[in-house]
């Protein structure tokens, strides 16, 4: 299991990671609201442990902005003892369970166990939605945006970039595209192939100043992992 901390108390974020460690679990940890929400967002977790109360952004603000990237990674808020409101508003941004500080360790680790049972039946759901950076492709709705920008793909664009982002870093030959956007069944020119690649890069990369889409020469494309920035 891999569980990321956003904690800003240094003596109880290093006591969580070390101890979940202890038990042959991942733990990153984070002590702003900054760093967390872009581990969060850069890096796959199985729950994500986070306290309302941090510098740069609140564990509202996090969980929130996770939500709204279709990053449906169970949270576990860690709220004030005696916070009715705090676990009203954790409920409301998004977050799948709370905690009353102080708290006991067992407790929590019952609580993240269940989060990851949880999670890990959603992952069929959550599948539907593939995810590079901050380009987002949701599946179920056909729906695109990247840095939370909707961009409208037809569905040829959509089906081809679909293609591409199920094997991110990877090269994909020039005819699994072509089967993929337009079926077993396409007679015409397969060149057709880089005409819409060059559309996914007007709408995708030159608006934002990216160069994701990479050419393969003599095999297809590939959708880089790490976005250059122009």
């Amino acid at each position: 299991m891999r569980i990321l901390f956003i904690e800003d108390e240094d003596h109880l974020r290093e006591a969580l990671c070390r101890g979940f460690r202890e038990d042959n679990h991942e733990a990153v940890g984070a002590s702003t609201g900054t760093e967390g929400l872009r581990l969060a967002t850069e890096q796959s977790f199985d729950v994500i442990v986070c306290d309302i109360l941090l510098p740069e952004m609140n564990g509202f603000q996090i969980c929130r902005r996770l939500r709204e990237q279709a990053i449906w990674t169970p949270v576990l808020m860690l709220t004030a003892k005696d916070g009715e409101w705090d676990e009203a508003e954790a409920l409301d941004a998004g977050a799948d369970d709370y905690l009353k500080k102080p708290f006991s360790y067992i407790v929590l680790k019952a609580h993240v166990r269940a989060l990851a049972r949880r999670g890990a039946k959603t992952t069929s759901w959550a599948s539907d939605v593939l995810r590079a950076g901050d380009l987002i492709l949701d599946r179920r709705t056909r729906r695109c945006a990247r840095g939370g920008t909707e961009v409208e793909l037809s569905k040829r664009e959509f089906d081809l970039l679909t293609a591409l982002l199920s094997k991110p870093g990877e090269a994909v030959a020039k005819e699994d595209l072509l089967r993929s956007a337009w079926g077993d069944d396409f007679n015409g020119d397969p060149n057709i192939v880089e005409v819409y690649i060059g559309y996914l890069r007007k709408k995708l990369d030159a608006p934002f100043g990216r160069h994701t889409i990479e050419t393969v020469w003599g095999f297809g494309y590939r959708y880089a992992l790490e976005e250059a920035v122009s």
